[in-house]
């Protein structure tokens, strides 16, 4: 080739390697581009309830996220945040027993142990209930039997919402669980209504702490309805060990107290007596109707207490993990009128034993 042909082949020549590189380039950004958006795209994962106990079908994680250094957490960490975290519910009430609700989180004052301690959160009712009714079908109960299926039936229609669930528990002298956790209210229903006729004696206590273990693997608030005279009879736990429990358990008791009357003997006035002192340890309360309206009533009561709390957090922070009981005063500053209905203190949480193997 000569020289003139040679110098102009040679621009051309480059000019052609060049576009062909820039194709190729091009080509695989535009790969890359693809398969990055892909990876990126979530994948859909089944919906599981981690919370709920074992029992039904397990459904498979769902597939996690590629590591980042900044999105890591230690699961220790969300344990420790969820051991020092103390739910507060509270009912604020007026000198005529109306409920006041347009509270703010700056108008609490918190004390623990006499001290001011910081409240560091406060919701309203769109905290979730997870709620146990422990019916007593012993043979101590008969008063208004059918009445209060019903007031009960009405009850589950009028508090459960959505987000809530509510189980069923069967006092006697063996309890049971009659219908686990669920937002059916025709399952609710239809259990109340195959109890039969009350009879054998009555473990009170025992149902109690079992159905406060029950709802300790749940979050949200946790309540106990208990439709029972209070009368104890069988039960192997005592009713120090019980107060205990539900205190540690963080759950609100309520009592609606049937089967007394006027001329009640003093069996019956010490089982008043204990329901009052649970319910005022947690911050529930106790209702004892007279007569089958009242037992409504006292239903309609504990469904407007629930639709007007206050749910307040406290964190405790570094304080020591050691099993003491804590005692909680709460107030509205500027309010010295107001009656506030809210539990009385907490156990803090020893911290799980820790086995190392050989």
């Amino acid at each position: 080739m000569s020289n003139s042909h040679a110098k102009f082949a040679s621009p051309v020549l480059s000019l052609i390697a060049l576009s062909l590189v820039c194709g190729i380039v091009v080509a695989q950004s535009g790969r890359r581009k693809e398969q990055s958006k892909q990876q990126a795209r979530p994948k859909p994962s089944p919906i599981a309830d981690p919370s709920r106990p074992s029992g039904g079908t397990k459904l498979p994680a769902p597939t996690p996220s590629p590591n980042r250094e900044h999105d890591e957490v230690d699961e220790s960490d969300i344990v420790r945040v969820s051991s020092n975290l103390v739910p507060i519910p509270a009912t604020v009430l007026d000198h005529s027993g109306a409920a006041i609700t347009n509270l703010k989180l700056a108008d609490f004052e918190l004390l623990v142990d006499g001290q001011l301690s910081q409240i560091s959160d406060l919701t309203r009712t769109e905290t979730p209930v997870r709620m146990v009714m422990l019916f007593d079908n012993s043979g101590s109960l008969d008063f208004a039997r059918e009445f209060e299926k019903r007031a009960a039936i009405d009850f589950f229609r009028r508090v459960l919402r959505k987000s809530d669930e509510a189980a069923i528990y069967s006092i006697e002298a063996d309890g049971y669980l009659a219908q686990p956790l669920t937002n059916d209210i025709l399952r609710l229903e239809q259990t109340i209504l195959n109890f039969g006729k009350p009879s054998g004696s009555t473990s009170l206590f025992d149902a109690i702490i079992d159905a406060t273990t029950y709802l300790r693997p749940y979050s949200g608030r946790r309540v106990l309805v208990i439709v029972s005279d209070g009368v104890e009879t069988t039960s192997r736990a005592d009713f120090a060990a019980t107060t205990q429990h539900v205190i540690a358990g963080d759950v609100q008791i309520f009592v609606v107290q049937t089967g007394l009357y006027d001329g009640a003997n003093l069996r019956a006035l010490a089982a008043e007596r204990r329901m009052e002192e649970l319910a005022n340890q947690t911050g529930g309360a106790v209702f004892i109707p007279k007569s089958a309206a009242d037992v409504d009533r006292a239903f309609a009561h504990i469904a407007a207490d629930l639709a007007h709390q206050y749910v307040l957090s406290y964190y405790t922070g570094d304080l020591p993990r050691d099993g003491r009981f804590h005692a909680i005063e709460l107030r509205v500053k500027a309010r010295k009128d107001l009656r506030i209905r809210t539990r009385k203190g907490y156990y803090s949480r020893k911290p799980a034993n820790v086995t190392t193997g050989s």
